[in-house]
């Protein structure tokens, strides 16, 4: 039997480990913003998704731009039943397709694809997504909220914090669950009604990522991104 066939509940700290076990991207590139999920937002994301709203278990699931799979897998090891990423980086997805065989998934249940997001069509029950922020390429994830949108009913993005919140921050360092919920970006909100879909959510997180490119100055950084919970308007 596939783990993805699982359906008991899962604690959040194995799906933690679980993410934690996958490998990151080998060679992110600046360009393309290739930031790692941490496993904590990720585990905080999935399992929004699949225990406070039941988009995960049993369910079609799309994750565009999946990097090395972290969102896809864990989604696999909660229960999805069908798992499709795609990302345009081959080293990704190469890494992506090790991971799968190395937590023991089907390449029936999990499916990776090279190539650009408008090159999904068909119906998902669920997408999931870490875009890029458009600190290098401006607008970078609206294409990705159109298409999600377009091919799904319920969307799980992930998005920079609208400004520098150095109380917010505060307050998430000491927050027991890891998220607070939020106002969402007026921008944001506006663009996703204009895109046919309602924003039922959103979240903040902490992200920490470690001195990656020449242009960081840090050896680590800390800010805020928000997770929004979108459902497609009929």
């Amino acid at each position: 039997m596939d783990r993805h066939a699982q359906k008991r509940l899962i604690r959040k700290l194995d799906l933690e480990l679980f993410v934690a076990s996958l490998q990151p991207q080998p060679n992110p590139q600046v360009q393309l913003e290739q930031y790692t999920t941490p496993e904590a937002i990720a585990a905080n994301l999935l399992y929004l998704a699949a225990y406070t709203h039941n988009d995960i278990i049993n369910k079609s699931v799309l994750d565009l731009g999946c990097g090395t799979g972290r969102l896809s897998l864990g989604a696999a090891f909660l229960g999805a039943t069908e798992i499709v990423g795609i990302d345009l980086d081959p080293l990704a997805i190469k890494t992506a397709q090790a991971n799968t065989q190395k937590a023991g998934f089907s390449k029936k249940c999990v499916q990776w694809i090279n190539g650009d997001i408008s090159a999904i069509e068909g119906r998902f029950d669920t997408v999931v997504q870490n875009p890029p922020f458009g600190v290098q390429n401006r607008k970078a994830d609206q294409a990705f909220l159109v298409k999600a949108l377009e091919v799904a009913d319920k969307v799980y993005s992930i998005h920079k914090h609208s400004e520098v919140d150095e109380h917010l921050i505060k307050i998430l360092k000491s927050s027991s669950g890891g998220f607070v919920q939020v106002q969402p970006s007026p921008f944001l909100e506006g663009f996703i009604a204009k895109s046919g879909g309602a924003i039922t959510g959103v979240y903040s997180m902490l992200m920490t990522i470690p001195k990656m490119f020449e242009f960081h100055r840090k050896l680590r950084h800390d800010f805020v991104i928000d997770l929004y919970l979108i459902e497609k308007q009929q």
